[in-house]
């Protein structure tokens, strides 16, 4: 069993809250092909992807799920693995609850995503 696999469950519970811009599919797809970074830990999953903006790198978590301890101690390594790739930030995309736990670690919001469908 891949890594990815091992994390399937946490990956996924994170993706019903993306949405339906990913099925799990296109994260096997990402990471396979390096356009997305898997973060595997015992009880918890992560995934980034590098956004290159014209005047800015970032690190963007895209899906974290499982262990929140666990998913906010894994966010130093990958921290120092985007500014070893020349990201200059980290993002995170997440339910509101993450704004509580982040803030505790220097985050603080920077917009807020709204949306409907079309």
């Amino acid at each position: 069993m891949s890594e990815l696999d091992r994390c399937r469950k946490w990956l996924e519970s994170a993706l019903e809250y993306a949405g339906g811009t990913h099925e799990w599919s296109d994260i096997v797809d990402s990471v396979s092909t390096g356009r997305m970074q898997l973060w595997p830990a015992e009880k918890s999953g992560a995934i980034t992807e590098i956004l290159c903006y014209p005047r800015k790198k970032v690190l963007h978590v895209f899906l974290a799920g499982g262990d929140m301890i666990e998913l906010v101690n894994m966010i130093e390594d990958a921290s120092r693995w985007g500014v070893s790739q020349g990201c200059k930030s980290i993002t995170m995309s997440g339910r509101k609850g993450w704004q509580r736990v982040l803030n505790k670690d220097d985050w603080s919001l920077k917009a807020v995503t709204m949306g409907r469908e079309l």
